[in-house]
């Protein structure tokens, strides 16, 4: 009996994922579960370059606007989640697609990772949170060289959750992965780096035309600190579209360092028969 597909489109911001996932969902009866580590949050919309309703066209959208802001949502809770939709979609006869550019959640979904069972230290995260993202890398090389080699090293969120974990269980255990019943295809997008440029910067200046500042300010008001702004990839609490423009440009590019360790992504490139390549491809992988 052959395995239930699951389409997974991904790639850096800008690439024109969620265009590429609606067309394809619509080809192959399908629905779209999103993996994007901010786009879960509600009110997190402008600033994340969330999808819209008119923007769906219809298409049925799971996993946007779960999680209140003012606290962290883990990758063990999406994946949980995520499982949770696939299998809902399945039961409808469709096709689940999963779509996003967060890599660790990705992993977490189509490797069948096992995160460890560390409950969270409140008195040691107040203390880890006071530090650098530079002073968190290094207390995790020191306590666990071979973690460190494959974290990425900007994200505060993943650096204090690893020494968490490291404090309670002597290092971070070795990540397991179970057998899943599917069968994964995945697609990556690419562009090269001065095209994706030029996508950004429109992206980050239609942002600010959109109303970003207004965003953070009523974020602020709901109670969302300095603090959890940073942790949420708002590393501009007055952000400048010059500064939006070369944090998303970091921020892709660490995205593609991820997404290289993955060698059964087939990578494309957008064009205007870019739809019609991938359900070519997709017939050939059935």
């Amino acid at each position: 009996m052959s395995k239930p597909l699951i389409l997974v489109i991904l790639g850096q911001t800008a690439t024109g994922k969620s265009g590429l996932a609606i067309g394809i969902a619509k080809k192959i009866n399908g629905e779209i579960i999103s993996a994007d580590s901010r786009q879960v949050y509600k009110g997190l919309d402008i600033g994340t370059g969330k999808i819209t309703k008119k923007e769906m066209h219809g298409m049925p959208h799971h996993l946007i606007d779960v999680a209140n802001p003012r606290r962290k949502f883990t990758v063990h809770e999406y994946k949980h989640l995520a499982e949770e939709k696939i299998k809902e979609i399945l039961s409808r006869g469709k096709v689940p697609v999963v779509c996003g550019g967060t890599g660790f959640y990705i992993d977490a979904v189509t490797k069948g990772i096992v995160f460890p069972e560390v409950s969270p230290n409140s008195k040691l995260r107040k203390i880890l949170e006071e530090k650098s993202d530079i002073e968190l890398f290094k207390i995790l090389k020191k306590l666990d060289g071979k973690r460190a080699k494959n974290i990425d090293s900007r994200n505060k969120v993943r650096l204090i959750r690893a020494i968490e974990i490291v404090r309670a269980l002597g290092k971070v255990p070795q990540i397991k992965k179970t057998a899943l019943p599917y069968k994964f295809i995945k697609i990556g997008l690419y562009l090269p780096p001065d095209p994706l440029k030029e996508k950004v910067e429109k992206r980050v200046k239609k942002m600010f035309r959109d109303g970003l500042l207004g965003e953070i300010r009523k974020l602020k008001k709901l109670g969302v600190s300095q603090k959890r702004l940073r942790e949420l990839g708002f590393e501009y609490f007055n952000p400048t579209p010059e500064k939006v423009i070369n944090e998303t440009l970091k921020y892709a590019r660490r995205q593609m360092t991820w997404f290289k360790r993955d060698k059964g992504i087939k990578w494309f490139e957008p064009s205007k028969n870019l739809n019609k390549q991938i359900l070519t491809y997709l017939k050939k992988m059935l």
